[in-house]
């Protein structure tokens, strides 16, 4: 969801809003996905030695860094966006009645503004 307002209001488009978004939810949501990267870590990286906190920052780090290894940037000011969209997505997502989103429908107005500074 965060992604299509990246492109509604930016033009990004979906590899874009998913190369910016994902690598910033991962450590701001690092705690409820917790058994699910040790699982992504395994499966996709093969990652197996060190501790699980450890694992778990890599798979976080992979995720970056494969999106810009194929030339996907990751931040949203390399796309020109400036931190001015961020009221306006939380907005517009407030407007709607979207607020609680995600798998727990835990991801509110202030986890998206942290997901959104932490990917500017």
């Amino acid at each position: 969801m965060i992604g299509h307002e990246l492109t509604a209001l930016h033009g990004l488009d979906h590899a874009q809003t998913l190369a910016v978004v994902l690598p910033s939810t991962l450590p701001i949501r690092r705690d409820r996905k917790w058994q699910k990267l040790l699982q992504y870590v395994e499966q996709v990286w093969g990652i197996v030695d060190g501790s699980e906190e450890e694992r778990v920052t890599e798979a976080i780090a992979k995720t970056r860094n494969f999106f810009e290894s194929v030339g996907v940037r990751t931040r949203l000011s390399d796309y020109g966006v400036r931190l001015d969209t961020i009221p306006v997505i939380i907005e517009r997502f407030e407007k709607r009645g979207t607020v609680a989103l995600g798998e727990y429908k835990d991801v509110n107005s202030q986890v998206i503004e942290q997901i959104l500074t932490l990917s500017a």
